[in-house]
Formats: structure tokens, sequence, C-alpha cells
């Protein structure tokens, strides 16, 4: 358990990593949340729990990105932005905002699936953090979004429509029901989350932005408005900097609880569980009279074993956890899946344990963060000791594989192939600004082309590599910080690659990734 957790109270932040933009539901006894995934593939990863506490990943609801084409390359902060999930005709639903696209949604019978294919309900640009609302009583169906002004020139406002009750289709063209811009002291309102309680219409949505905001609480007899406004949670005099944007989720006993973001840095948006009551005067109270909460006393849920989504990994015939995700989306999978390979290459399945990953020739190889074929998965929120077997099974002089921390700056250690024929220890970095990388210690021989590879992520995401080639783990460069993208926390990464050219480059074997708690 977390220090300071008990049977009976559970310590915040309950996802400590970057599950950014949450939103949960329940069904039955089952809760569900789902996440931003931006850019990455698969997307919209969907967690599980039955006590709200803890938490394991089970999937993702989307495969690959769509159109394809566009997510071929990296696009860190762009694609799945604050998407709503809810449970409604037996059905699950998604609904997100890509801000270069439109407002998406698909549907699946389970949470584990099959979802259909990305249904888009609104095109535009700069329209995002979609929420759709399912009135019981009346049988229609509502949605509501906000803006990026990097996109539409627009921001501070949420816009709502009538919407078929199959999601497939607005009924209307739309009306700002929400603007920011005539509340004293708000700005940057967005993700919104739709609900209806009590006898109304309620958009829970913060403001002020994404490290130093609030969350907001907004009701309203019509959907339409006018609305009332109240700031409901607020950082106040605790050490949780903006706390807020999520969704609220009631158990089957009737307790009501919040599930919301704070920003950390390198380490992206953790989760937080917050507690919630409704107060005399009908409005949501939530934390502690309106400030986070630390520790608390658990929902009156069944007890349940501790849990959190899985990290390490063993590679069991060549294939990784759901915590994976490649940076961009894989080839085209027709020709691959006549191969049996649903990766378009990348990674081989085979019989044995281990992940071998094909060196993908690029013109790019000089940096990570332009390549789609990096495996990534969240860095942790705590210090940790992460570390992998490397073995590079290329003979391409230029080939070369590692373990990297991934970010608008970004440092990686492995294996190449010199042009001698021979193994080298190498360790590059790139500052944010940086257009190419360079190296963070003098290369050392690798005899036979293996090591066991280590980076200590201390405080503040410092993180200091290390390698074993043979005679014991030796420390090697300087003390790397890490950073985020804009809006992705940094990333631990596995990748395989090797200079432009033609023919097969070989490929690299990773076993044993193991991240232990420091």
């Amino acid at each position: 358990m977390t220090a300071g957790t008990t049977a009976q109270t559970y310590t915040n932040p309950v996802l400590d990593a970057d599950w950014s933009d949450p939103d949960v539901v329940r069904a039955g006894d089952d809760f569900y949340l789902t996440a931003s995934s931006f850019g990455r593939a698969p997307g919209l990863p969907l967690l599980h729990s039955r006590d709200l506490v803890n938490w394991t990943l089970v999937g993702h609801a989307l495969e690959r990105l769509e159109p394809a084409a566009a997510f071929a390359t990296p696009r860190h902060d762009c694609g799945v932005w604050a998407p709503s999930l809810r449970y409604h005709d037996e059905r699950f639903w998604i609904f997100w905002g890509d801000p270069d696209q439109g407002v998406f949604q698909i549907n699946a019978p389970s949470v584990r699936g099959p979802w259909t294919r990305p249904h888009l309900l609104k095109a535009g640009r700069g329209l995002i953090d979609a929420c759709p609302l399912w009135d019981e009583e009346t049988g229609e169906a509502y949605l509501v979004h906000a803006w990026a002004k990097s996109r539409s020139g627009v921001k501070n406002r949420l816009t709502g429509h009538r919407m078929r009750p199959d999601g497939t289709e607005l009924l209307d063209e739309g009306k700002v029901i929400v603007d920011g811009d005539r509340i004293p002291g708000w700005f940057t309102l967005e993700g919104p989350k739709l609900y209806r309680h009590d006898g109304w219409f309620w958009i829970f949505a913060p403001a002020g932005g994404v490290e130093t905001g609030w969350q907001g609480a907004f009701r309203s007899r019509g959907f339409f408005g006018p609305y009332e406004e109240r700031i409901v949670l607020e950082q106040k005099d605790t050490g949780v900097n903006g706390p807020h944007q999520g969704g609220w989720v009631r158990t089957p006993s009737g307790e009501d609880w919040f599930l919301h973001f704070q920003q950390r840095g390198p380490y992206g948006r953790v989760v937080h569980l917050q507690p919630m009551s409704w107060g005399q005067d009908g409005w949501p109270v939530l934390g502690d009279d309106g400030a986070p909460v630390t520790e608390h006393r658990r929902p009156a849920l069944p007890p349940q074993p501790p849990a959190a989504p899985a990290t390490d990994d063993d590679f069991p015939g060549g294939r990784f956890g759901r915590q994976w995700q490649w940076t961009a989306n894989p080839p085209p999978l027709s020709a691959s899946l006549e191969r049996g390979d649903p990766h378009g290459g990348w990674a081989t399945h085979h019989s044995g344990d281990g992940l071998r990953l094909t060196c993908v020739r690029s013109a790019d190889a000089h940096d990570l963060r332009r390549l789609p074929n990096v495996l990534t998965q969240r860095l942790p929120g705590k210090p940790c000791v992460v570390e992998v077997e490397l073995r590079l099974d290329s003979d391409e002089p230029g080939a070369r594989a590692g373990l990297a921390v991934l970010g608008d700056a970004f440092s990686w250690i492995g294996l190449q192939r010199g042009t001698d024929g021979i193994a080298h220890l190498v360790h590059r970095f790139a500052e944010g600004v940086a257009p190419a990388e360079r190296d963070a210690a003098h290369p050392r021989l690798a005899p036979g082309g293996r090591a066991r590879l280590r980076v200590e992520i201390g405080a503040g995401a410092r993180c200091r590599f290390a390698a074993d080639t043979g005679d014991g783990f030796r420390p090697s460069g300087p003390v790397f910080a890490a950073t985020p993208w804009r809006w992705v926390g940094a990333l631990l990464g596995l990748v395989a690659l090797a200079p432009a050219g033609t023919g097969h480059a070989g490929a690299a074997t990773f076993t044993r990734f193991t991240v232990t708690p420091s």
C-alpha cells in the first residue's frame, strides 16, 4: 500500500502517472476510466476498478488513430484530447475531440470491445473535450464541447447541441451555453462533463489553466441555459496545484466521488480521488469543503487487493503488455497481418520470451522525437529504477537500440554497431531546442553485443543512466532532467533503428523489463 494508506483509507494520487484528463463511469459493480492518449497508438486506454482506488489497465478502445496517414509520424500533442466515457443502452460510449479534425464517437457492447470504427460526429478545427448526455426521462440526447484557441481562435466557452439518441448526428447548429468571458475572473473554460441530477442539467468544467486552475460546476433547468456557476474545488492552502478536470461517479450504495487530475511537470497529469456530497443548497461539495484531500476514508465498497497498471514485462512470445504504446500508428496492417504480425514489422512474435524489435531504417535516426517506432509507457510518478536487458542482433553499421526517457528533450542508453563490426555502448541526449542528439558519455566496447541498461529516476524526474556490459553497472553521463511535451508527460521508451538505406537491418531483443520503487 502507498505510504499513509491503510485498509480504511487511501492516499492521493490513486493513479500516479500520466492518465491525463480522466473520465469515469460505473456499470453494475464495476468502474471504468479512460484518459487522453494524444498521438500514441493504441489509444483511449481503458482501466477497471471495483473500489475507485485500485486500478488495472484492461485494454484500449482505439487500435489506430484516424485518418491513419495523418498519424503515420509522431504528433505527440495532437490526436485524442479529453475523452468522455459513458454507459447507455447497454453499450459503452466514448466521445472525444481531435483539435484538428472534430468530435469523434465510438461504442461497444463490452468495455473489452469490439469497438466501432471512429465516427466523425462534428467536423471542424478546435472542437475539443466533447461529452454526451442521454436524458433518461425525456429520451433526448445532447452534446457539449469546448474550443481550442490554437486551432479556432476561440476559447473559454462551451457549445451545446441536441443529438440523435444513436449518437450519429447533431440536430442543430449549436449554441454557446456557457461563455466564460462573461464570468468575472474565469479564463480557459474547457473539459466539460454533462450530467442530469435533481431536476437540473449539470456541467462540471475546469477553468484557469492546466497547472493553476480550478474545478467549476454549472447548473440550469434547461440544457441551453442560462447556467449559474460555482467553484467547487481549488488548491486553497494545499500542495495540490490546479486540481480539476475529471468525472463524477456514484457507487451502488449512493456515495458520490470525483476523479480529477493534477499537473506534475514531467510526470504529466496524475489522478486524484475526491469525496463528493451535495450541500443543503443543492450544489456539489468536493474534497474537504472544496480543497483536495491527501488521505481519506475509502469508498464504502467491497475491499480489493492492491492493484495498479502494469509496468514490468517479460514479453512472452515476443508480445508486449497493454501498458505499451507506439509513438504513432504502425505501418498499414494488410501485408503484415498476412505474416501474423500486427505491428507492421516493428515487433515480431516468436516462440520464446523477449521483445524482438526490428532495426527500422530512418533518415531521422538522430532524433527519437521524430520516430514512430518508439515503444513507450508512462513515466512512474515516484522514484524508481528501470532496467532492461538488450541484445543487438544486427551487423548493420549504425544499427542501434536502447532504453530512452523521451519528452521535449530526450536521453537514451544502448548499443550501436560500429563500422568495425564491434558493438559499442552509447549514451546520447538532445535538449528541447536541439535538432539532433549528441553523446552524453564516451562510447565504450560492449563485448558480445549485450548489455543490461538502467535508469535511476529520482525526485523531480532527474535521471541517472548506467549500463552493465559484463563488468557490473557503471554510471554513464551527467544527470538528465526529464521533460514533458506541451500536454504529455515524459515517457519511458524502447527503440531499435538503423540509418536510411535498403534491405533488412537486423533486430534487437529486449528481455526482463522491470520498474522497481526506490
